[in-house]
């Protein structure tokens, strides 16, 4: 495995969303509110052109729309151009998302300006371009102070901006860039496995032998209280029953993203510096979800794994961690004390987890979390094997002697198997693990 990527240098960028609320009267907020609006409208113009003759290419989709947004729409130069370029992005995330070509559809009027072009920052005066020139408007941003101390130059460099309507409110969420320490493998001083899941939202367990449970019954529960609700207003099939429907699918997702920044921000607080954090690499499991029963299928589906995976590793390189991904097979089935792996190692009933080899016993999101943790010292152990004997590329050889495979599961039998669907029976990997063992 090739490990190049882990060796980028010192420094990194991120990218973050600073929304500062607009303060206008109510001459200048209507030029606003009438910019969106007819930015919508072109955007849904060239979505249609897009539909036509699948041109997602910038300069030529450009050319053919151009003429048509100045003269038609009345935009200026600078919004003609991010048009075509916002609808472009749209059928790339669709594309992305559904593997299908899906026409986006643009219903919520909104801006996209570019920075020192369309929008421009002074000290306490935002000025932005409409449909009928540019205007100043007032603004605050209060917590973000630090992004705005230098105005759009180092080391907090502003890009593309949105303008939107939320709660008869102007916001402008503007792309902030700036750069952050990247922590190379060998200053890692803590690992720390973390098991997602259901019952508990996270289990970890660390370098120092220690587990936490954080416990997800609370939010379980107030989901099954809002998929209720929505199963009652889905039967009567009235005008203001949608209305209330889109209300409460709202209102669980900015819960939802509340609980996820929670959960995050407490486990990136609990652990230092060069700290580690070793995930299972999640990809492609709704097919494995779908799979289960109808009723349980609605939580097991739309369980928000990848939106707390997304805020963990932006949180974590901010404070000078890492988060790596690691093969997510078997985590709950084998042993960690002797690697034996079966099936029936595990009572999903009771939560147990009894080793049949060696009888070792314990709570299975615990069992998960240690073998994500060994995972991630595997994962440390190769890197520096790799790194320190960079032509031995069959496996690596650990201080006892024993050769080891990557926790990203390089076993070609291994991969063949679980194409086919079905699990060994039985897998003994005592001698992967026997360096790492607790």
């Amino acid at each position: 495995m090739n490990y190049w990527w882990l060796a980028r240098g010192v420094i990194m960028e991120q990218t973050v969303t600073a929304k500062i609320q607009i303060k206008a009267d109510k001459q200048t907020t209507y030029l606003l509110e009438q910019s969106m609006s007819v930015y919508m409208q072109a955007c849904n113009f060239v979505a249609e052109y897009v539909d036509n003759t699948h041109q997602l290419k910038q300069i030529p989709l450009q050319k053919a729309v151009y003429e048509d947004l100045r003269n038609n729409f009345g935009l200026m130069s600078q919004m003609a151009c991010n048009v075509p370029r916002t609808v472009i992005a749209k059928f790339k995330t669709a594309k992305t998302n559904t593997g299908k070509w899906i026409k986006p559809e643009f219903k919520k009027p909104f801006l996209a300006l570019s920075f020192n072009r369309d929008y421009s920052i002074t000290k306490d005066i935002l000025s932005i371009g409409t449909l009928s020139g540019r205007v100043k408007v007032g603004f605050s941003y209060k917590g973000l102070e630090h992004y705005f101390s230098t105005l759009g130059e180092k080391p907090y460099l502003f890009g593309g901006a949105t303008l939107f309507k939320k709660k008869n409110k102007l916001y402008l969420g503007i792309s902030v860039t700036y750069n952050i320490p990247d922590i190379q493998i060998e200053e890692i001083n803590n690992v720390v496995g973390i098991d997602r899941g259901i019952r508990f939202l996270a289990t970890t367990h660390d370098s120092k032998g220690e587990t936490k449970f954080y416990s997800g019954n609370e939010v379980k529960q107030k989901r099954a209280k809002f998929a209720d609700v929505r199963k009652q207003l889905q039967v009567r099939q009235t005008p203001s029953a949608r209305r209330r429907l889109k209300k409460i699918g709202n209102r669980e997702n900015r819960w939802m993203n509340n609980v996820n920044h929670c959960l995050s921000k407490a486990l990136v607080e609990n652990y230092p510096e060069k700290t580690m954090f070793v995930i299972e690499d999640l990809t492609g499991i709704r097919g494995a979800t779908e799979k289960v029963r109808r009723r349980y299928r609605y939580v097991q589906v739309s369980w928000t794994y990848y939106d707390l995976e997304t805020k963990l590793t932006y949180k974590a390189e901010r404070k000078g961690q890492k988060v790596i991904k690691v093969d997510a097979h078997y985590t709950s089935q084998m042993c960690p004390k002797c690697g034996h792996t079966h099936k029936l190692n595990r009572d999903h009933k009771n939560h147990c987890f009894c080793c049949r080899n060696c009888g070792y016993k314990s709570n299975d999101d615990r069992i998960g979390a240690m073998n994500i943790y060994q995972r991630g010292l595997a994962f440390i152990q190769d890197y520096l094997n790799e790194k320190n004997n960079p032509n031995n590329q069959d496996g690596q050889v650990c201080s006892d002697g024993v050769k080891s495979t990557t926790p990203r599961c390089n076993d070609s039998s291994f991969e063949k198997k679980s194409k086919k669907g079905r699990r060994p029976k039985s897998r003994n990997t005592t001698g992967q693990l026997q360096a790492h063992r607790l």
